[in-house]
């Protein structure tokens, strides 16, 4: 039985350059997608987006400070199978009739020279809190010519969780792992 996980979002998480003073950024729904990727019993990987990812980012490169606020919609998942996804939505994986939303929310930023490396913070999932680590695989921030000229930041985030933490055991007793890879797609646009 195929069985994997999501998380927001963490989320999402983080990003953005700004100048000497802390800048405001919304997250692009258009280049933000939270993704997931789980063992199949060794023979194949589980592959599934959520597609419905919204939040703001406060950001200071000079102070190396931000804060990350991202919400995942659980009810967005896509497998590519109608199926599968309504599986992963029910009470016995992601129950996203009771919990509909996961949620990352942090204060610490880690850097490495101006790049952001790491993002501390708590990830919420089927009604728990626990803390969470999430690494920039990359990370830049860019002029936007599409919109006028305005910064962009954003990079390629993930994380590895034990999804037991949250309370998801589905499948454990035939085999299914528990640690899930999440990757997150992000870029936010600074605010004007």
């Amino acid at each position: 039985m195929r069985i994997p996980f999501i998380v927001s979002t963490a989320t999402a998480l983080t990003l953005c350059a700004g100048s000497a003073m802390a800048a405001n950024y919304t997250i692009d729904p258009t280049h933000t997608f939270v993704t997931f990727e789980i063992d199949h019993y060794g023979a194949s990987t589980n592959r599934g987006r959520f597609d419905n990812v919204e939040g703001t980012i406060e950001f200071d490169r000079a102070a190396k400070t931000g804060k990350v606020d991202v919400t995942v919609g659980v009810a967005s998942i896509n497998t590519g199978t109608a199926g599968f996804d309504k599986h992963l939505q029910s009470d016995q994986l992601l129950d996203a009739a009771k919990y509909p939303t996961a949620r990352f929310v942090s204060e610490k930023f880690e850097f490495k020279g101006d790049k952001v490396d790491e993002v501390k913070g708590q990830l919420t999932l089927l009604g728990q809190t626990h803390p969470v680590t999430v690494e920039a695989e990359k990370f830049n921030c860019y002029a936007n010519q599409m919109l006028q000229g305005r910064e962009v930041c954003g990079g390629d985030f993930e994380f590895k969780l034990d999804r037991t933490k949250w309370g998801s055991d589905f499948g454990l007793q035939w085999g299914a792992p528990k640690e899930v890879k999440v990757v997150i797609q992000i870029e936010a646009i600074k605010a004007d």
